[in-house]
């Protein structure tokens, strides 16, 4: 595979730079070879465009007929002599694949990798480890924005009654009530922590989340409880319509995180005075819905990213559903159903 590459490595590291076109078999399979061949020759020159300006003059661009990968070997040591380091071919990558996807409207998958002085592994198998390395350092970063979005909620709770509990002093109820929640917030955290590997999409190995018991209509309060203070700074009211004792087959941490993302998403999308209504019901399933009349499933899907696909994640690891549908406030409907517990 692109021989051109193999017969200009000299002897040391050299870095190897991969970009793949991943809907290139599916536009062959679908819409016939002619249409795939078409699709390979505009990616190529969109390549070659972006190399022109973004590549050093002594790197090497190659590319087989046929194939959905373009390479670039970074031959060029620059002005200090040494080769460019990991920083250097990440950002490198990143610029070549946002470039190429902007220009030829297709998503783009990229990776690099090293070859090695004296290594005998093939070119065609190193083009293959740079995109398991790009792919592996795509999963850490959604794994590091998932650790981000849910340590933020809980946080920004713990901050709003501390901040409450500052402002007010001279109501010692209100006072207890709120530390206690924030309390309950902090140890909730701490668990958060310890099992974050556990609810992260990243991990491969689904935990028998089913095998717990929490009762979701309390849940529901407390993640009202929990989101108060974000609803409140956004001017939101939460109303919270939850009847009596519903109990799921659900590990109850998890199930309030998946509520605490629910909610957190309609406090945050919807609209400023938005009304929240979370109902729990209990049939052969025990359903918690949350309504926002933000702008809806049809709107701009900012909201409906990265908290979403957590509780769904946790949904179907305990045998449930996330679906989302068209509110009777106007905006979006989260229905969370769970298993019911039986006897």
């Amino acid at each position: 595979m692109c021989a051109a590459i193999a017969k200009a490595l000299p002897q040391r590291n050299v870095p190897l730079l991969v970009l793949r076109l991943p809907e290139l078999e599916e536009t062959a399979w679908r819409t016939g070879r002619g249409a795939a061949r078409a699709l390979e020759r505009a990616t190529a020159r969109a390549v070659r465009a972006a190399a022109r300006t973004l590549v050093r003059s002594g790197d090497l661009l190659a590319h087989d007929p046929g194939s959905d990968r373009f390479l670039i070997a970074m031959l060029d040591v620059g002005r200090e002599g040494a080769p460019p380091n990991n920083g250097d071919c990440r950002l490198m990558l990143e610029r070549l694949v946002t470039r190429v996807a902007q220009q030829t409207g297709r998503r783009m998958e990229g990776g690099w990798w090293t070859l090695r002085e004296g290594s005998q592994v093939p070119l065609e198998r190193a083009a293959g480890l740079a995109l398991e390395h790009g792919r592996r350092e795509r999963e850490r970063y959604a794994f590091l924005a998932a650790v981000g979005h849910e340590l933020r909620t809980p946080l920004a709770s713990i901050r709003g009654y501390l901040e409450t509990v500052l402002e007010e002093p001279s109501d010692p109820v209100g006072a207890r009530r709120f530390l206690e929640t924030a309390r309950r917030e902090t140890l909730r955290l701490g668990r958060m922590v310890d099992g974050m590997l556990e609810f992260s999409l990243l991990d491969l190995s689904p935990p028998a989340l089913a095998t717990g018991r929490c009762d979701v209509a309390a849940i529901a309060r407390a993640a009202v409880e929990c989101l108060e203070p974000t609803a409140r700074a956004r001017s939101i009211t939460l109303c919270c319509e939850v009847g009596g004792e519903a109990i799921a087959a659900l590990d109850p941490d998890a199930c309030m995180q998946a509520a605490c993302n629910l909610v957190d998403n309609a406090v945050r999308y919807g609209r400023t005075q938005a009304i929240v209504r979370i109902a729990g019901k209990r049939r052969e399933s025990v359903d918690l819905i949350v309504d926002d009349d933000g702008t809806g499933c049809a709107g701009p899907v900012r909201g409906h990213g990265l908290g979403l696909r957590i509780a769904r994640t946790i949904a179907e690891r305990a045998d449930g559903v996330l679906l989302l549908a068209g509110s009777p406030l106007g905006g979006t409907r989260a229905l969370l159903r769970l298993p019911r517990l039986r006897a």
